[in-house]
């Protein structure tokens, strides 16, 4: 099962993802995050992985489209609350190089509005 917060802050938008992130479900993060970003042009984007439990090459080409994205409008895609459990599969994906912060907190120092 997944399940996305969504809240925009400061120039953020704060993705909150907790459960699982696979081929299975990645739709749902398209239709609820991607398709808001693509419409909005929103420009920072931050995913908090804290409570995501597991991530596929599905979910990973998902984020990977989102940092796309914000890239594209000269924005930033960041990762924050990487835990333990999903770490090997981010630092062995094509997501690695993605800012990796430790929370939210840091993103909103981070970017400048």
């Amino acid at each position: 099962m997944l399940e996305i917060d969504k809240e925009f802050r400061k120039g953020i938008l704060f993705v909150r993802i907790s459960g699982i992130l696979n081929k299975s479900n990645v739709s749902y993060l398209n239709k609820e995050v991607t398709k808001l970003v693509a419409e909005m042009q929103i420009c920072n984007v931050c995913f908090n992985l804290e409570k995501l439990k597991y991530i596929d090459i599905d979910g990973i080409n998902a984020i990977l489209y989102n940092y796309n994205l914000c890239k594209s409008v000269n924005g930033v895609s960041i990762l924050c609350g990487v835990n333990d459990t999903i770490k090997n599969r981010i630092n062995n994906s094509i997501i690695k190089d993605m800012l990796k912060i430790k929370n939210e907190i840091q993103a909103i120092n981070m970017v400048e509005i």
